[in-house]
């Protein structure tokens, strides 16, 4: 079993900046990939950014690109989120997930993860 606990979340103004961290529970850590989803009352849930095992490969929905950043240290078990020029429709519950099949390897896909955290809210005013 895996516990994830998700931390950083909160109220910012357009443009501002959050860092979100997961802390991950367990001697296993550093096989799993990880991801950061979110989800609005009108949306599914979407992969925002994902991250290998090793940290060597990541991947961002376009939305995202170029202003989040998700890295992990495998030493302290923790994965993160930087998110850099928030906009309002960044507002969302972001979720933090581990995967532990498939050999540490990303995916988009929330069925493909086996552990969740409970969520943090971000909030982005205009």
């Amino acid at each position: 079993q895996v516990q994830l606990v998700e931390s950083g979340g909160g109220l910012v103004q357009a443009g501002g900046s959050l860092r979100l961290s997961c802390a991950a529970s367990g001697r296993t850590f550093s096989k799993y990939g990880m991801g950061w989803f979110r989800q609005t009352p009108e949306k599914e849930r979407e992969c925002a950014a994902a991250i290998d095992s090793s940290g060597g490969v990541t991947y961002y929905a376009g939305s995202v690109k170029g202003r989040f950043t998700i890295s992990r240290d495998n030493a302290k078990n923790t994965v993160y989120l930087q998110m850099n020029g928030l906009k309002p429709e960044d507002t969302a519950v972001y979720y933090c997930a581990a995967k532990s099949v498939s050999g540490g390897s990303l995916s988009t896909t929330p069925a493909a993860y086996d552990y969740w955290g409970q969520g943090t809210q971000v909030t982005v005013s205009s």
